[in-house]
């Protein structure tokens, strides 16, 4: 049997003022080229789950409308996230046009699986490794199913080796690797991988260290980034990671939280261990912004003092910042454009990553919003970009936190902006 694998990948807006504008200011373009570059771990996994009988193909797709030959197969396996998911679902309408068999999973297949059956002929639902075997066996076989559960969830240390070598080596200067799963706090907004597994987990250090020397047979020089949620959260496994890693001579970056300081012993750790560059959800600058954003212990809300020195403790050994603010939060107002470019100014991480608030199905926020009637156009998956406007902010319109997004890229993403943050931190390591 061949199967497609079928990545939804490349960043977009749906607004074409900030795709024109926005997107492409110089200190932003760094990281979204990064983040398009970077292949689906998700299903490169799935490849190395599959019997060897099987051929077995990787593609990415960036616009369906150019897209003018299917990759010929018997199953096309597609993954994506919401706001590419009506791509995803044309791209199977026509795969099932010619009478070939549909499989989708990821997050949004797993919190609108009734919505995904709709145009595919079956999903997955939760962590895909329990499922894919019996997937490929019903396939092959002529009774594929419509829903696919995990009955029993899948432990990190029986993740195999994701396939490599099935991507064409020039294009790609930067892979992924997951050293765990899940995070432990539960902010309101947040639509990572707490949605497909039931609880937070880790992966033998032995296991990354495998998958980072696969990468490096194929690549040498290759830029690692850990697919985490939260990289650092547990401590222990942080400095185990740390050791092993150090030992594969490699480059990589993460995201974590600013707990990392609290750790002396994991800070001078990390770059020494390769580490380049972290990113952080700060969220807002402002206190009134963070209150209940982490639903549990609200953690992020007590943690807002200390921003400032986190981000001075962490540069000052050798490893930048990236730091990430999310516009629109139900306790900030107009004054938080403000707030963000003098924290900025003042504090000059490295990098600075803005986005709006989304309400992303299946989050607290999403419903949330929805009963409170303040999704703007429900269902719009195409607009669940980061940076399209798709709620009702709570003390501001819009309209108002459009404008405010798009004003302070301009701010934070000049060249010369961008320059002095990158300076002052190739300074702060030189003294």
């Amino acid at each position: 049997m061949k199967i497609a694998l079928i990545a939804m990948s490349g960043l977009r807006a749906a607004d074409p003022v900030l795709t024109g504008f926005g997107l492409s200011l110089p200190g932003a373009t760094g990281r979204i080229k990064a983040i398009e570059s970077l292949p689906s771990l998700a299903l490169l996994t799935l490849a190395a789950l599959t019997p060897e009988r099987h051929q077995v193909t990787y593609h990415e797709v960036r616009d369906i409308n150019r897209l003018e030959d299917l990759p010929e197969c018997d199953l096309a396996a597609i993954s994506t996230y919401t706001a590419q998911a009506k791509d995803a679902y044309a791209l199977a309408g026509r795969y099932r046009r010619t009478g070939t068999k549909t499989v989708i999973g990821g997050l949004h297949a797993t919190v609108l699986p009734a919505e995904a059956l709709q145009h595919f002929d079956a999903v997955v639902v939760g962590e895909g490794e329990p499922c894919w075997p019996v997937v490929v066996r019903d396939a092959e076989m002529g009774t594929l199913q419509q829903i696919y559960r995990a009955t029993e969830e899948f432990s990190l240390s029986d993740a195999p080796v994701p396939r490599f070598d099935l991507l064409q080596p020039d294009r790609y200067d930067r892979l992924t690797v997951q050293t765990q799963r899940g995070c432990p706090w539960r902010c309101d907004f947040c639509a990572a991988s707490i949605l497909l597994t039931p609880r937070y987990k880790l992966k033998p250090v032995e296991r990354v260290a495998a998958e980072i020397r696969a990468i490096r047979q194929i690549w040498p020089d290759c830029f690692i980034e850990f697919a985490d949620d939260n990289t650092f959260v547990n401590k222990r496994h942080a400095k185990k990671l740390m050791r092993a890693v150090a030992d594969e001579g490699i480059e990589w970056f993460t995201e974590t939280d600013i707990s990392v300081v609290d750790d002396p012993e994991l800070l001078a750790m990390m770059r020494t261990a390769g580490c380049r560059e972290i990113l952080i959800g700060f969220e807002s600058p402002r206190s009134a912004g963070l209150k209940g954003v982490e639903l549990r212990k609200d953690w992020k809300w007590r943690r807002t003092s200390d921003y400032g020195t986190a981000i001075e403790q962490i540069q000052s050994h050798g490893v930048a910042v990236n730091v990430c603010f999310v516009l629109g939060l139900d306790g900030d107002g107009p004054e938080v454009f403000e707030a963000v470019a003098d924290f900025v100014e003042r504090h000059l991480p490295f990098d600075v990553q803005i986005t709006v608030m989304t309400a992303f199905p299946g989050t607290p926020l999403y419903g949330r919003l929805r009963d409170e009637g303040r999704l703007i156009e429900d269902g719009a998956w195409e607009k669940c970009t980061l940076f399209d406007v798709n709620i009702d902010p709570k003390h501001m319109s819009a309209e108002a936190l459009r404008a405010g997004l798009i004003n302070l890229a301009v701010k934070l993403y000049s060249h010369e902006a961008t320059q002095r943050r990158h300076d002052a931190f190739r300074q702060q390591i030189a003294s």
